[in-house]
């Protein structure tokens, strides 16, 4: 009988066998080809160009009158017409109440009676004067005689300047019983009724008169704002050379904008220690009185033209780690660099970059996700996902500034 060999409990030839099938799997992985290279990155950009800008700012602000009187007897009396409409215009001059006139007439015409008297009395001691004159170069008449006359003469000249005043004084204030407009405007609520008595210069106004067209708008500018803006002059990075600088717009409340412009008034000169503000005057026309006293608006005042102005997507904008703002470029090598860039302002959905871009520069616009700094990317061609920035307005606006 023939003998088999084993290994492991197995006959030999199966093992020779399995190690035969061991072998050949080994070669057949060897052989398999590598996996191909990854794709490079497909990106959009857009090239950076430069443009010329208004910039401008919205302050908050409130409105208020052009000019307001507040009506006050100068005479003291019974009020007996009220002569207006409450809530109506009023004219400047316009007589607004009546005043009882008769003590008033009565001292007027007891002051002419004086006058009169007194100035009766005048060419007879004029002439007793002018005849001591004479008298005296031929002392006919001693000196002392003279003097009396003189000072007699005096004395009634005197009173004749003395009654003439008087008069004057009982018209201008027979004159006050007629209250008058100063202003014209719009009258307010009456605060006395016929058969009121009133005092000269009573601290209860009679009414009060407003004039609202033209009419202010007074707004608040931080300091800080107001700092900016001057450096941004002094550097040359603005100019306040256009025609229409000195024009301000106005935002009302429900978002509408004023059919007219304004025109800068004034700057305060001093800082509100509250808010750390100054005050801003503007002067609109309200035609339509649509403008009101103490309605709350926004207006939009324009700093300047900035000749060069850089506008970039927001969506561009990426943050590292510690939060500064930063963009994607392709090099003419087609690499994906980092840039760091300081952001001025936010002008609707774009941002207006104060530095780290020039003009020619191509940033990512899309694929932002897929490049990372130092990798090939392939710009994508025209017409198939390649992006510009949309065109920003000629007026910007102020944003917060990162």
């Amino acid at each position: 009988m023939r003998s088999r060999k084993f290994i492991f409990g197995l006959p030999l030839w199966r093992v020779a066998l399995s190690c035969l099938l061991l072998c050949s799997s080994l070669v057949a992985c060897k052989q398999k080809p590598a996996p191909p290279p990854p794709p490079v990155p497909e990106v959009s950009v857009m090239t950076v160009t430069a443009r010329k800008i208004t910039l401008t700012t919205e302050l908050p602000g409130r409105i208020a009158v052009f000019r307001i009187a507040e009506i006050r007897p100068q005479a003291n009396g019974l009020i007996l017409k009220r002569l207006f409409v409450e809530g109506g215009d009023v004219k400047a001059g316009q007589v607004l109440y009546e005043i009882d006139p008769a003590p008033f007439q009565a001292a007027l015409e007891n002051a002419k009676a004086a006058f009169g008297r007194a100035e009766a009395n005048v060419p007879a001691i004029r002439l007793r004067a002018q005849r001591f004159n004479d008298l005296l170069a031929d002392n006919a008449v001693s000196q002392q005689d003279y003097d009396d006359a003189s000072a007699a003469l005096k004395q009634v000249e005197a009173d004749v300047a003395y009654w003439k005043a008087t008069v004057r004084s009982a018209e201008i204030n027979l004159g006050y019983t007629t209250v008058k407009a100063p202003i014209s405007g719009r009258i307010g609520k009456t605060n006395v009724t016929e058969g009121a008595i009133v005092t000269a210069y009573q601290p209860v106004q009679l009414a009060s008169i407003q004039q609202l067209d033209p009419i202010y708008v007074d707004a608040s500018q931080a300091t800080a704002e107001l700092l900016r803006l001057k450096r941004r002059l002094a550097d040359g990075r603005l100019n306040q050379n256009g025609s229409d600088q000195g024009k301000v717009q106005l935002m009302l409340e429900d978002n509408t904008v004023y059919p007219f412009q304004g025109v800068f008034q004034f700057r305060d000169v001093s800082v509100d220690p509250t808010t750390g503000s100054v005050m801003v005057r503007i002067a609109f026309p309200n035609p339509e009185m649509a403008l009101l006293p103490g309605m709350f608006v926004r207006v939009v005042v324009k700093e300047g033209i900035k000749d060069a102005a850089i506008l970039i997507p927001q969506q561009t904008v990426v943050r590292d780690p510690k939060g500064n703002p930063m963009v994607l470029t392709v090099s003419a090598e087609g690499k994906v660099e980092q840039i760091k860039v300081i952001l001025d302002r936010c002008i609707e959905d774009q941002w207006l970059i104060a530095s780290g871009l020039e003009p020619g520069d191509k940033i990512i616009v899309e694929g932002i996700q897929k490049a990372r700094p130092g990798t090939v990317v392939r710009i994508a061609q025209a017409g198939n996902t390649s992006k510009t920035a949309e065109p920003a307005p000629n007026t910007a606006n102020t944003g917060k500034s990162n």
